[in-house]
């Protein structure tokens, strides 16, 4: 295990190293390294170079250090998916083989705010449904889903919503269809109500979508706000120079 003597500076031996002792499943998801002191003893440098190594592990998201406990290999996370390509969570999760599900949901109407009028162009005249669901990936509780749309936009029944995707319970009809979306996400360390409906603990971020879902004529028809798991998902984007 001892590292070798080459041109590169030593930590950067140290983090290939590492990443390939992960890959071929001799350090495992979710299990602890041994201490910093026994390990720089097998891979023979000091314990200076594999610290530097391990803060830019960290950095990576390859590896997770807690105070006073240890330091972990971070799960790879199951989904990933380009930020510029608008999908609904069904098919992300459908896209990795896993089929989709929902194991709770809670659907409420309720009279649009100000705020709200302004923001799907309705009046106080129109209804707005709420809908609180839990999206599974083989039966493990995934994304916390907080959708808000107009009760004329989404005539589903309220039983189809647990085996179809938001968004193709908005475009059931013909008559809209979703063509972009404003997207925000928010680390989020630990919530109160996400973090517990998605079973996990304080050790497990959140990644929150705030998103503004437009129909082709440019109308606000879904607004939501999706709470992932960050150890099952990840999000990039593809960045062009102009």
């Amino acid at each position: 295990m001892m590292i070798k003597t080459d041109q590169r500076l030593l930590y950067l031996q140290v983090i290939e190293r590492l990443k390939n002792d992960i890959e071929k499943g001799i350090f495992k998801e979710n299990e602890r390294f041994p201490s910093e002191f026994e390990l720089a003893r097998k891979l023979g440098v000091s314990r200076a170079t594999l610290r530097e190594a391990l803060r830019l592990l960290e950095e990576e998201k390859v590896i997770i250090r807690k105070h006073g406990v240890g330091t972990f290999v971070n799960p790879k996370p199951l989904f990933t998916s380009g930020i510029e390509h608008l999908t609904s969570v069904s098919a992300m999760i459908r896209n990795v083989g896993m089929e989709p599900g929902t194991i709770f949901m809670d659907v409420s109407e309720s009279t649009p705010s100000e705020k709200e009028q302004t923001r799907f162009t309705c009046n106080e005249e129109d209804h707005l449904v709420t809908i609180k669901r839990v999206r599974t990936a083989d039966g493990e509780p995934v994304v916390y889903c907080i959708d808000r749309v107009l009760s004329k936009n989404i005539p589903t029944g309220t039983e189809e919503l647990l085996n179809v995707s938001i968004f193709d319970a908005i475009e059931k009809s013909g008559k809209i269809r979703i063509d972009q979306a404003v997207t925000h996400i928010e680390p989020v360390g630990y919530d109160d109500e996400a973090s517990s409906i998605l079973r996990c603990g304080v050790d497990v971020p959140l990644l929150v979508l705030l998103q503004h879902h437009y129909s082709e004529d440019g109308e606000m028809v879904l607004y939501s706000k999706n709470y992932f798991r960050a150890d099952k998902f990840s999000f990039h984007v593809v960045r062009k120079r102009v």
